[in-house]
């Protein structure tokens, strides 16, 4: 069997990382027969939930951050967990490959993106990034070491998507890749408002079958950009004959990716509607004449996979809002270190501000997102951008089984929509969030886990699939780690007790830390001096 055969290399790699998950194995077992909790430390995360992780109840594996091999004859990879994407990006694009679905963010790893259900502007065609996923290795609770598939204790496989860890710690994945090219040619369809920006992403998706990204940004109720990308090499991309000049987003004088597209929507937007599309503009190839595409940029791949890195979207906007500096492209050059994200979580962990921030990604059914749209702009009308992300035709999102027959047409294919910003201060945070949520409900929507979550034990599993969970939970013997509602939930801070009330208040380090502004320079300074900011030392 090919999975046996992987498994069982003898390459010295494969003995280093089998080394390595015999020590993480022996620990589980110590824990599991001690009957003592732990968490997994993986040595950074994408998360802004709060940690609660210590040093003393952890299994450390932040040492399987290595691509073990690439595999051009079968187009795939076998990779530890807590590789990010930027080095697994590194080390199969030189082979002309890479991941179907690449999470924009460089820090995030092949573990948290399959965990967390990771999906990105590529997702359209491909689903989340754990459909890539052919097998895994996984630690069960009592460290048996077993190995997940199509073939292999299929319900554990299909099961380590969404569940975060709890199900038992994969330790080693095989990914399948895609042939890619040095560039990518994207090109930008203003739109005038929320329903405009759906019927653009339903043309591209039913279409431009060479299209391999898709994507938008809304700027407001009545302006935004849809963004359609492709593989090309560089010289086969011209306009009037001339090679579109290449675009960068790297690089600390280059445009934060958003502030490009908003510029290239105000140009243009006024006329778009009712303009045809100029034939400078159009690419010749194109299936997409009747869209009135705007402008094309040449962007390398890798400027393109993480070209919201840096402000982390829009999110690092921010932070010159709250240090009172002013918000223009030489500011944003001087402090370009600390708005990366790896950085940028670093500083929201160890501040607390993460707490401030309404930081949530959520996907619904087509047909409802224009309500929840509205009703976003009746409640939170000062948080634009916001990000849409389609998802593939009938994709369906772990542990969440409502969802499965209703995505089947085009009214029902999902849309993410991502909207992060500061709590109103009309509000608590707390409150908003639970209305978040309950919108959600009420229009067959979820939320990623990633972020805080803030229902009850109930409510969390009136909407996901406790029978199917628990039942695997018992038929692998997890029963000792950690739920996942118990893994994802928020946790509170009130002395009454009462975590059904509106002015519940989360646990925010209080005190002269946790005022303006020293609670950010507080994560700055943490941020600067690096090391572990997610472990408590008991």
């Amino acid at each position: 069997m090919k999975i046996s055969a992987a498994w069982r290399d003898e390459s010295p790699q494969m003995q280093e990382h089998r080394d390595r998950v015999s020590t993480i194995s022996k620990q589980i077992a110590q824990f599991n027969a001690s009957d003592a909790p732990f968490r997994i430390f993986h040595g950074n995360t994408n998360s802004t939930r709060p940690s609660v992780r210590t040093k003393t109840g952890t299994v450390d594996i932040s040492a399987l951050k290595n691509v073990l091999s690439v595999d051009t004859s079968s187009k795939k990879c076998l990779v530890e967990p807590n590789v990010p994407m930027d080095a697994l990006v590194a080390a199969t694009l030189p082979h002309g490959l890479v991941p179907p679905v690449v999470p924009e963010f460089p820090g995030i790893t092949v573990g948290g993106a399959v965990a967390g259900t990771a999906g990105e502007s590529s997702s359209f065609r491909h689903g989340f990034f754990d459909k890539s996923m052919t097998w895994a290795e996984v630690v069960l609770a009592d460290g048996e070491v077993v190995v997940a598939s199509n073939d292999q204790n299929q319900d554990l496989f299909l099961g380590l998507a969404g569940t975060f860890g709890t199900l038992g710690v994969a330790t080693l994945f095989e990914i399948s890749l895609v042939p890619a090219k040095e560039y990518v040619e994207l090109s930008y369809v203003p739109v005038s408002n929320i329903e405009h920006a759906q019927r653009v992403i339903r043309q591209v998706s039913e279409e431009a079958d060479e299209m391999n990204f898709l994507d938008g940004i809304m700027f407001g109720p009545d302006k935004g950009i849809v963004m359609a990308g492709k593989f090309v090499d560089k010289t086969t991309t011209t306009v009037a004959g001339t090679p579109l000049p290449v675009v960068t987003f790297t690089g600390a004088w280059d445009q934060w990716f958003y502030l490009h597209a908003g510029q290239v929507m105000d140009e243009y937007l006024p006329s778009a509607a009712s303009t045809p599309a100029s034939p400078t503009a159009s690419s010749s190839s194109s299936k997409l004449d009747s869209i009135h595409i705007v402008h094309r940029d040449l962007i390398p791949l890798q400027d393109y996979l993480f070209r919201y890195d840096r402000g982390a979207f829009w999110t690092g906007r921010f932070a010159f809002t709250y240090f009172l500096t002013p918000f223009t492209r030489l500011t944003r050059w001087l402090v370009d270190y600390y708005m990366h994200t790896r950085v940028m979580y670093h500083a929201l962990h160890r501040s607390g501000l993460m707490q401030r921030f309404i930081i949530q990604d959520m996907a619904l059914p087509n047909r409802n997102v224009p309500d929840f749209s509205h009703w976003l702009d009746l409640e939170l009308p000062h948080i634009y951008p916001r990000w849409l992300c389609p998802l593939k035709t009938d994709e369906t999102v772990s542990m969440h089984p409502h969802l499965a027959p209703a995505a089947r047409h085009n009214d029902d294919v999902l849309l993410n929509i991502g909207v992060w910003g500061p709590t109103p201060p009309t509000v608590t945070q707390v409150n908003i969030n639970r209305r978040i949520e309950s919108k959600l409900v009420s229009l067959q929507g979820m939320k990623w886990l990633y972020a805080q979550t803030f229902y009850t034990e109930d409510e969390f599993w009136n909407i996901y699939d406790r029978k199917w969970y628990e039942s695997l939970r018992e038929k692998y013997r997890a029963q000792k780690l950690p739920s996942v509602y118990e893994k994802v939930r928020t946790k509170f801070d009130d002395a009454g007790g009462n975590t059904n009330t509106n002015n519940i208040r989360l646990g925010i380090e209080k005190g002269f830390w946790s005022t303006w502004p020293f609670a950010g320079i507080y994560g700055v300074l943490s941020a600067i001096k690096g090391g572990d900011y997610l472990r408590k030392s008991t």
